[in-house]
């Protein structure tokens, strides 16, 4: 308990010496989207930036992440959180911390997506100890290609594959993920993604309210600003399996040493 808990402060207090930048929506965004909702883009902090995010889910559910870029074209990055945590009554931790890795081959340009490289080994959501796995599986191994184009501010388009380490409901299938996030002025950008959810065997197969797997996600950001940006989430969209749908809140602060 001490060492989560220590954990926790460590990720929350490690970007106090340091200048905020403009955060990461809308056209005068001062860092890359690293993120849609769930699915990774080809976005990477770049030398000397960090990113402290703080997710808020279902059950009183709180996971915080810190991220810095290295060398211009390596991220890296560690996460902790669980269920339970605002209230009372027993914190329900997650298994163990997340790792994010993630290293861009190919820069973007005029006729070129950029293309990065990862690993994500933070499921989102409940960590469901009973079956080892998180809500929404972790990305695991992956790829992913953006690329942006000018359409009354920025238009960005991004697809991916993915291999979960999280397989112990049998299903060890390459995942397939494709998004989009559109500016809207200066601080404004929308997101959606969809997972195709191919290595996704849900634990209770009865909870599929109709055949097809897959999740589609939606969101809103916004850079309020110093550094911050406030991200509104619609998960599960589509209610393909009765877990129903989710409504999440991520704000995010971004700094440059």
């Amino acid at each position: 308990m001490r060492f989560k808990a220590l954990l926790l402060v460590l990720l929350t207090s490690s970007v106090v010496f340091a200048q905020n930048v403009n955060g990461s929506a809308g056209t005068a965004a001062g860092v890359e989207e690293q993120y849609l909702v769930d699915m990774p883009t080809a976005g990477i902090l770049h030398s000397g930036t960090i990113e402290m995010g703080v997710n808020f889910y279902e059950n009183s559910g709180v996971l915080v992440s810190l991220e810095a870029g290295a060398f211009n074209r390596l991220t890296f990055g560690l996460s902790y959180g669980g269920t339970n945590v605002i209230g009372s009554g027993p914190v329900d931790w997650n298994n163990l911390p997340g790792v994010n890795v993630r290293f861009r081959l190919i820069d973007e340009t005029t006729d070129f997506p950029a293309i990065t490289f990862g690993y994500d080994s933070q499921g989102k959501d409940a960590y469901l100890s009973q079956y080892n796995r998180y809500l929404y599986k972790s990305p695991g191994f992956f790829a992913v290609a953006s690329k942006y184009f000018n359409m009354l501010g920025y238009l960005g388009i991004h697809g991916g594959v993915n291999y979960s380490m999280e397989n112990g409901d049998g299903n060890k299938n390459i995942n397939f993920f494709v998004g989009a996030d559109k500016t809207i002025g200066r601080d404004i950008s929308v997101v959606a993604e969809y997972n195709f959810g191919m290595n996704d065997n849900y634990p209770d197969t009865a909870m599929l309210s109709r055949p097809g797997p897959g999740y589609l996600n939606a969101g809103i950001k916004w850079s309020v600003g110093n550094g911050f940006t406030v991200e509104f989430d619609y998960k599960n969209i589509l209610n393909l399996r009765k877990t129903g749908s989710l409504r999440t809140i991520r704000i995010e602060y971004a700094q440059s040493m």
